[in-house]
């Protein structure tokens, strides 16, 4: 099941119900299921508190993902992602991609990195810019664009 929630923000993601089709189809492609999969919005200064608690780091974000599955062999993902709304505004501004296409670029990220896909080199970073282009394109396909 795919949830969405708001922690410390007002946030209310659009078309929910395609954006989790959307998700299904993401994991599907890349071999997996969807078990628990919960997205939590949230601002800045909230996501700063969780970097530096769990991960040991002093410095903003736009996602942090955490992989809940018992079993790392599972094919189901089972995951918490945190996104602060606030970096994602900036980002796409500062990108030139908007806020909508920045937020959903992240949302399929922080999915990739429970389906395996990881960004610690730069040719992990391609990877991941291939893999959530291609999630993009698939958003705009269930969307009639």
């Amino acid at each position: 099941m795919i949830c969405f929630f708001s922690e410390d923000i007002t946030f209310n993601l659009q078309s929910k119900m395609i954006v989790k089709k959307w998700l299904k189809q993401v994991a599907e492609g890349a071999g997996y299921s969807i078990g628990d999969l919960n997205y939590i919005f949230c601002s800045d200064s909230y996501l700063l508190e969780m970097n530096k608690q769990y991960l040991g780091h002093d410095y903003f974000t736009d996602i942090i993902t955490f992989d809940n599955r018992e079993d790392p062999e599972s094919r189901k993902v089972d995951g918490d992602i945190f996104i602060s709304v606030d970096t994602v505004r900036a980002n796409g501004e500062e990108y030139g991609e908007g806020f909508d296409r920045e937020l959903h670029r992240v949302i399929a990220h922080g999915l990739l990195h429970l389906t395996g896909y990881d960004d610690g080199t730069e040719a992990e970073q391609k990877q991941m810019r291939e893999a959530e282009n291609a999630a993009l394109a698939l958003l705009a396909t269930l969307r009639g664009q």
